[in-house]
Protein backbone atom coordinates (compact mmCIF):
# COMPACT_ATOMS: atom_id res chain seq x y z
CA UNK A 1 0.00 0.00 0.00
CA UNK A 2 1.49 3.68 -0.84
CA UNK A 3 1.77 6.19 1.43
CA UNK A 4 0.18 9.40 0.40
CA UNK A 5 1.76 12.35 1.78
CA UNK A 6 0.49 15.74 2.97
CA UNK A 7 1.12 18.44 0.83
CA UNK A 8 3.62 21.04 2.16
CA UNK A 9 3.30 24.82 1.03
CA UNK A 10 5.55 25.73 -1.67
CA UNK A 11 7.18 29.29 -2.34
CA UNK A 12 7.03 31.32 -5.54
CA UNK A 13 10.66 31.08 -6.89
CA UNK A 14 10.66 29.10 -10.08
CA UNK A 15 12.67 29.78 -13.12
CA UNK A 16 11.36 31.13 -16.25
CA UNK A 17 8.28 30.10 -17.53
CA UNK A 18 9.51 28.47 -20.95
CA UNK A 19 12.29 26.58 -19.03
CA UNK A 20 11.03 23.19 -19.19
CA UNK A 21 11.28 21.74 -15.75
CA UNK A 22 11.37 18.06 -14.21
CA UNK A 23 7.58 17.70 -13.58
CA UNK A 24 9.11 14.89 -10.52
CA UNK A 25 12.11 13.60 -8.98
CA UNK A 26 11.69 10.12 -8.10
CA UNK A 27 14.96 9.08 -5.56
CA UNK A 28 16.10 5.64 -4.79
CA UNK A 29 17.01 5.74 -1.40
CA UNK A 30 20.23 3.55 -0.30
CA UNK A 31 22.79 4.85 -2.08
CA UNK A 32 20.97 7.81 -2.78
CA UNK A 33 19.04 9.30 0.06
CA UNK A 34 21.56 8.18 2.71
CA UNK A 35 25.03 6.39 2.29
CA UNK A 36 24.01 2.91 3.68
CA UNK A 37 25.31 0.46 1.36
CA UNK A 38 28.84 -0.34 3.68
CA UNK A 39 26.23 -1.20 6.48
CA UNK A 40 24.41 -3.78 3.86
CA UNK A 41 27.47 -5.06 2.64
CA UNK A 42 28.27 -5.83 6.00
CA UNK A 43 24.71 -7.05 7.24
CA UNK A 44 25.33 -9.45 4.12
CA UNK A 45 29.09 -10.93 4.63
CA UNK A 46 28.21 -11.63 8.37
CA UNK A 47 24.97 -13.56 7.58
CA UNK A 48 26.63 -15.35 4.45
CA UNK A 49 29.52 -16.05 7.12
CA UNK A 50 27.46 -17.16 10.09
CA UNK A 51 25.74 -19.70 7.45
CA UNK A 52 28.84 -20.97 6.58
CA UNK A 53 28.11 -19.82 2.40
CA UNK A 54 31.12 -18.75 0.44
CA UNK A 55 31.35 -15.14 -1.46
CA UNK A 56 33.76 -13.23 -3.26
CA UNK A 57 34.16 -10.06 -1.50
CA UNK A 58 34.71 -7.91 -5.35
CA UNK A 59 31.56 -9.19 -6.51
CA UNK A 60 29.03 -9.16 -3.07
CA UNK A 61 28.12 -5.19 -4.18
CA UNK A 62 26.90 -5.78 -7.59
CA UNK A 63 25.36 -9.36 -5.93
CA UNK A 64 23.25 -7.54 -3.26
CA UNK A 65 23.13 -4.44 -3.65
CA UNK A 66 19.91 -3.34 -5.78
CA UNK A 67 17.86 -6.69 -5.86
CA UNK A 68 15.45 -7.22 -3.45
CA UNK A 69 16.42 -9.94 -0.44
CA UNK A 70 14.53 -12.50 -1.70
CA UNK A 71 16.11 -12.73 -4.57
CA UNK A 72 19.45 -12.30 -3.10
CA UNK A 73 18.78 -14.95 -0.47
CA UNK A 74 17.52 -17.49 -3.06
CA UNK A 75 20.76 -16.53 -5.49
CA UNK A 76 23.04 -17.56 -2.25
CA UNK A 77 20.99 -19.87 -0.30
CA UNK A 78 19.27 -21.82 -3.07
CA UNK A 79 15.89 -21.68 -4.84
CA UNK A 80 14.44 -24.84 -2.49
CA UNK A 81 15.05 -22.03 -0.08
CA UNK A 82 11.27 -22.41 1.53
CA UNK A 83 9.57 -18.90 1.37
CA UNK A 84 8.95 -18.57 5.13
CA UNK A 85 12.47 -19.35 5.80
CA UNK A 86 13.48 -16.24 3.39
CA UNK A 87 10.98 -13.95 5.05
CA UNK A 88 12.40 -14.91 8.33
CA UNK A 89 15.86 -13.87 7.25
CA UNK A 90 15.14 -10.87 5.67
CA UNK A 91 12.99 -9.51 8.99
CA UNK A 92 16.44 -10.49 10.55
CA UNK A 93 18.89 -8.78 8.20
CA UNK A 94 16.48 -5.75 8.46
CA UNK A 95 16.25 -5.25 11.76
CA UNK A 96 19.40 -5.47 11.90
CA UNK A 97 20.07 -2.81 9.90
CA UNK A 98 17.85 -0.62 11.03
CA UNK A 99 19.36 -1.07 14.66
CA UNK A 100 23.11 -0.19 13.83
CA UNK A 101 22.67 2.02 10.85
CA UNK A 102 19.91 4.70 13.05
CA UNK A 103 23.01 6.35 14.87
CA UNK A 104 24.41 7.21 11.28
CA UNK A 105 21.17 7.74 8.75
CA UNK A 106 21.89 11.41 7.52
CA UNK A 107 21.26 12.70 3.99
CA UNK A 108 24.05 12.41 1.13
CA UNK A 109 25.85 15.92 1.33
CA UNK A 110 23.78 18.44 -0.57
CA UNK A 111 20.25 16.48 -0.86
CA UNK A 112 18.63 18.44 1.45
CA UNK A 113 19.38 21.58 -0.36
CA UNK A 114 18.54 20.20 -3.70
CA UNK A 115 15.26 18.55 -2.48
CA UNK A 116 14.72 22.11 -0.72
CA UNK A 117 15.07 23.86 -3.92
CA UNK A 118 12.63 21.52 -5.75
CA UNK A 119 9.73 22.01 -2.93
CA UNK A 120 10.10 25.80 -3.47
CA UNK A 121 9.88 25.04 -7.24
CA UNK A 122 6.92 22.87 -6.75
CA UNK A 123 8.42 19.96 -8.30
CA UNK A 124 6.85 16.55 -7.49
CA UNK A 125 8.92 14.48 -5.28
CA UNK A 126 8.74 10.16 -4.51
CA UNK A 127 10.40 7.94 -3.31
CA UNK A 128 11.36 4.31 -5.31
CA UNK A 129 13.22 1.54 -3.51
CA UNK A 130 13.05 -2.16 -3.77
CA UNK A 131 14.09 -1.88 0.27
CA UNK A 132 11.37 -3.52 2.04
CA UNK A 133 8.47 -0.78 3.51
CA UNK A 134 9.89 -0.57 7.02
CA UNK A 135 13.17 0.53 5.72
CA UNK A 136 11.81 3.02 3.64
CA UNK A 137 10.04 4.57 6.34
CA UNK A 138 12.39 4.18 8.86
CA UNK A 139 15.08 6.12 6.67
CA UNK A 140 12.79 8.61 5.49
CA UNK A 141 11.60 9.24 9.04
CA UNK A 142 14.74 9.73 9.96
CA UNK A 143 15.95 12.12 7.62
CA UNK A 144 13.04 13.78 7.94
CA UNK A 145 11.90 14.11 4.26
CA UNK A 146 8.55 12.50 4.60
CA UNK A 147 6.57 15.62 4.20
CA UNK A 148 8.70 16.68 0.67
CA UNK A 149 7.70 13.00 -0.79
CA UNK A 150 3.92 12.78 -1.93
CA UNK A 151 4.37 8.84 -2.34
CA UNK A 152 6.97 6.13 -1.40
CA UNK A 153 6.55 2.76 -2.94
CA UNK A 154 8.71 0.20 -1.71
CA UNK A 155 9.65 -3.58 -2.94
CA UNK A 156 6.93 -5.03 -0.78
CA UNK A 157 4.30 -2.97 -3.36
CA UNK A 158 5.58 -4.62 -7.02
CA UNK A 159 5.77 -8.13 -8.62
CA UNK A 160 8.80 -7.56 -11.15
CA UNK A 161 12.09 -5.86 -9.23
CA UNK A 162 14.68 -3.63 -10.92
CA UNK A 163 15.73 -3.47 -13.81
CA UNK A 164 12.22 -4.24 -14.69
CA UNK A 165 10.63 -0.91 -14.49
CA UNK A 166 7.53 -1.87 -12.86
CA UNK A 167 8.35 0.55 -9.67
CA UNK A 168 8.85 3.70 -11.92
CA UNK A 169 5.86 3.17 -13.64
CA UNK A 170 3.78 2.83 -10.95
CA UNK A 171 5.45 5.65 -8.66
CA UNK A 172 4.73 7.63 -12.15
CA UNK A 173 1.35 6.50 -12.73
CA UNK A 174 0.60 7.37 -8.66
CA UNK A 175 1.66 10.76 -9.68
CA UNK A 176 -0.22 11.17 -12.91
CA UNK A 177 3.01 12.47 -14.45
CA UNK A 178 4.25 10.76 -17.71
CA UNK A 179 7.62 9.05 -17.11
CA UNK A 180 9.50 10.84 -19.58
CA UNK A 181 8.67 13.94 -17.68
CA UNK A 182 11.00 12.70 -14.67
CA UNK A 183 13.62 12.07 -13.83
CA UNK A 184 14.94 9.31 -11.06
CA UNK A 185 18.27 9.25 -9.33
CA UNK A 186 19.93 5.77 -8.81
CA UNK A 187 23.26 5.03 -8.21
CA UNK A 188 23.13 0.72 -9.27
CA UNK A 189 23.35 -0.89 -12.42
CA UNK A 190 19.99 -2.40 -11.94
CA UNK A 191 18.08 1.11 -11.20
CA UNK A 192 19.37 3.21 -13.77
CA UNK A 193 18.45 0.51 -15.98
CA UNK A 194 14.71 0.53 -14.81
CA UNK A 195 14.54 4.47 -14.83
CA UNK A 196 15.70 4.35 -18.58
CA UNK A 197 13.34 1.37 -19.45
CA UNK A 198 10.99 3.22 -17.49
CA UNK A 199 11.42 6.37 -20.04
CA UNK A 200 12.61 8.47 -17.78
CA UNK A 201 15.65 11.07 -17.44
CA UNK A 202 18.47 9.49 -14.69
CA UNK A 203 21.13 10.40 -12.56
CA UNK A 204 23.70 8.27 -11.20
CA UNK A 205 24.85 8.96 -8.13
CA UNK A 206 28.58 7.72 -7.40
CA UNK A 207 28.17 6.42 -4.06
CA UNK A 208 28.34 3.14 -4.86
CA UNK A 209 29.73 2.35 -7.75
CA UNK A 210 33.04 4.16 -9.65
CA UNK A 211 31.59 7.06 -12.14
CA UNK A 212 33.59 5.99 -14.80
CA UNK A 213 31.73 2.46 -14.77
CA UNK A 214 28.37 4.02 -14.37
CA UNK A 215 29.18 6.54 -17.63
CA UNK A 216 30.27 2.90 -19.71
CA UNK A 217 28.53 0.48 -18.60
CA UNK A 218 25.05 2.34 -17.96
CA UNK A 219 22.04 4.55 -20.18
CA UNK A 220 22.01 7.01 -17.38
CA UNK A 221 21.97 10.59 -18.32
CA UNK A 222 24.33 11.99 -16.17
CA UNK A 223 26.68 10.79 -13.91
CA UNK A 224 27.63 12.85 -10.73
CA UNK A 225 29.27 12.08 -7.54
CA UNK A 226 27.21 13.78 -5.27
CA UNK A 227 24.53 16.34 -4.91
CA UNK A 228 26.73 19.25 -3.57
CA UNK A 229 26.93 20.53 -6.97
CA UNK A 230 23.74 19.46 -8.53
CA UNK A 231 21.18 22.05 -9.10
CA UNK A 232 17.21 22.72 -10.42
CA UNK A 233 19.11 23.84 -13.35
CA UNK A 234 21.25 20.78 -14.25
CA UNK A 235 18.07 19.32 -14.13
CA UNK A 236 16.39 21.36 -16.45
CA UNK A 237 18.88 20.99 -18.93
CA UNK A 238 18.47 17.42 -19.53
CA UNK A 239 15.02 18.19 -21.28
CA UNK A 240 16.71 20.75 -23.82
CA UNK A 241 19.28 19.00 -24.72
CA UNK A 242 22.01 21.25 -23.05
CA UNK A 243 25.03 19.70 -21.31
CA UNK A 244 24.45 20.13 -17.09
CA UNK A 245 26.92 22.35 -15.73
CA UNK A 246 28.32 19.64 -12.60
CA UNK A 247 31.19 17.35 -13.54
CA UNK A 248 31.62 14.05 -12.24
CA UNK A 249 34.65 12.73 -10.64
CA UNK A 250 35.96 9.13 -9.69
CA UNK A 251 34.06 8.59 -6.11
CA UNK A 252 36.11 8.29 -3.22
CA UNK A 253 33.76 5.65 -1.41
CA UNK A 254 35.42 3.41 0.75
CA UNK A 255 33.26 0.46 -0.72
CA UNK A 256 34.68 0.95 -3.91
CA UNK A 257 38.34 0.40 -2.71
CA UNK A 258 39.17 -3.29 -2.88
CA UNK A 259 41.08 -3.27 0.58
CA UNK A 260 38.06 -1.59 2.04
CA UNK A 261 35.45 -3.79 0.70
CA UNK A 262 37.10 -6.53 2.34
CA UNK A 263 37.38 -4.45 6.02
CA UNK A 264 33.69 -3.78 5.46
CA UNK A 265 32.87 -7.04 5.36
CA UNK A 266 34.18 -9.78 8.18
CA UNK A 267 32.04 -10.20 11.18
CA UNK A 268 33.04 -8.45 14.24
CA UNK A 269 33.71 -5.28 12.10
CA UNK A 270 33.40 -1.33 13.95
CA UNK A 271 30.28 -0.84 12.24
CA UNK A 272 28.52 -2.96 14.38
CA UNK A 273 29.35 -1.39 17.49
Amino acid sequence: MSVLLPEIPTGRRRMKADSPLPAALIFDMDGVLVDSNPFHLQKWAALLNEHHIPFNPEELPKQVLGPRNDETLTYFFGPNTASEVRRRLSEKLEAKFRRVFKPHAKPLPGLRRLILECNRAAILMAVASSAMRKNVEFVVDALGFRPYFRYMISGDEITHNKPEPEIYLKVAGKLGIDPSKCVAFEDSFVGIEAAKRAGMRCVAVGSTFPLEELRQKTRADLVVPGFEQLSLEDLRRLFVGEQPTVEGRRSENPVLRKKSVRRVLPIGNPIEN
